[in-house]
Order: structure tokens, then sequence, then C-alpha cells
């Protein structure tokens, strides 16, 4: 069952800029946090930015300055625009939208595929 639907992952060169998007599959009550996680193979899941309801963000180290995380409150949708990409940043991509206490959710995207080549 497709809970979140990732688009713009691909192929890109060193130094190139991606855009993804997520988006509920079906219409919810808003999250309180929306996040981008990613994996490589061989190593765990990691977890690349955060945006809370309010608009707060957060990113792991090895991204900052380079990507930049967004959202559209009014199907909440989010974004990662990637900007200075590198090889490193090869990996799986994951959305994430967590709703803590009443009609509480943690709905996970299927992952979408980014490719830097050096």
């Amino acid at each position: 069952q497709v809970q979140m639907m990732e688009y713009g992952g691909g192929l890109v060169q060193a130094g190139g800029s991606l855009r993804l998007a997520c988006a509920p599959a079906k219409q919810i009550v808003p999250p309180n946090v929306m996040a981008w996680y990613r994996q490589a193979p061989g190593k765990q899941r990691e977890m690349v930015a955060t945006i809370t309801s309010s608009g707060d963000t957060n990113y792991v180290d090895s991204v900052k300055g380079r990507f930049t995380i967004s959202k559209y409150n009014g199907n909440f949708t989010v974004y990662l625009e990637m900007n200075e990409l590198q090889p490193e940043d090869t990996a799986t991509y994951y959305c994430n939208a967590v709703r803590d206490g009443v009609l509480r959710f943690n709905l996970w995207g299927q992952g979408i595929q980014v490719t830097v080549s050096s």
C-alpha cells in the first residue's frame, strides 16, 4: 500500500542539482513533522532533513548548505532541493510524515533512487 509518493529522482553528474517531491497518496490530516531519509547500499538509513508544522528545519551535517527542505501546506507536499550533489549523496531517498497524539500516523514512501556520477 503506497502511503507517500516520491518524485524527481534520477542520475546527475557531481556538482549538479535535483529536486525531490513527495505527497501523500491519500488525504491526511496535518503531520507534525515531515522528513527525508536516505539509505546507501550497505549502510543504515539516515535522516537527511526534517521540517516541522511550524516550518523549523534540521539537517544532517553532511548536507548543510547544499540541501533545502520545504513544504506546501495545501496538500502536505514536501520538497528536497539538492545542490552541489556529490557521489556520496548516492542513495535511495525516502520521505516520511509523522503525526503524534490523536489520529497518529507514520507514513513512508517506497523510496526513489538518486545517483550522482563522478
